[in-house]
């Protein structure tokens, strides 16, 4: 794909994903989020030719701009949106897969200062509430929706639900013709 098939994308899932979004034009200057995933994507590319202090001064330069950190080493999937991005954390040896929404707040964060993958593994489809914590090298099936606030320690399987702290993990209700258009708003889950 194009780079201005992927922007066209990105601007696309921002209109889908936000229901306050009005216009293209909105979200192509507005939206800090969509600028944070432009700007990683850049660095990551930089990283994948070994530049990496290149790499680290631009995704450095967006978190000033935007308040979303994203590590230029981390794997992101397409279609990835930050709603309200700012104080969003992506570490290092996360992958996310297709079609994540991460609300404001987020941290998909280490457990540990080994070089090693010490960061989370989140399938496609994936939404993660304000200000919720999935922590160390744990990994969330597709599917899977976490509450805000939540602190995730463990694996869960796809279509899980994971609401509390510690998270615990329990089935979402089957696919509803309503889930395959829009994510599932996970403020609207409680503890």
């Amino acid at each position: 794909m194009s780079v201005f098939g992927r922007i066209r994308e990105d601007v696309a899932t921002a209109r889908l994903r936000d229901p306050a979004a009005r216009s293209n034009a909105e979200v192509f200057w507005l939206y800090s989020g969509l600028h944070a995933v432009w700007a990683y994507r850049v660095a990551h590319r930089l990283w994948l030719w070994r530049w990496f202090f290149v790499a680290r001064w631009v995704s450095q330069v967006a978190r000033a701009w935007t308040g979303v950190e994203i590590h230029p080493g981390a794997t992101i999937g397409r279609r990835f949106f930050i709603d309200h991005g700012m104080g969003v954390v992506v570490g290092e040896t996360a992958e996310l897969g297709d079609d994540v929404m991460l609300y404001h707040g987020v941290t998909l964060g280490g457990r540990s200062s080994q070089r090693t993958k010490r960061h989370p593994t989140l399938g496609n489809h994936v939404t993660v509430g304000a200000g919720a914590a999935v922590l160390g090298p744990v990994t969330l099936g597709d599917g899977c929706v976490v509450g805000a606030h939540a602190v995730v320690l463990q694996d869960a399987p796809p279509r899980s639900l994971l609401v509390g702290s510690p998270a615990k993990a329990r089935p979402i209700a089957p696919v509803h013709e309503f889930d395959q258009q829009f994510f599932v708003d996970p403020g609207s889950y409680s503890i």
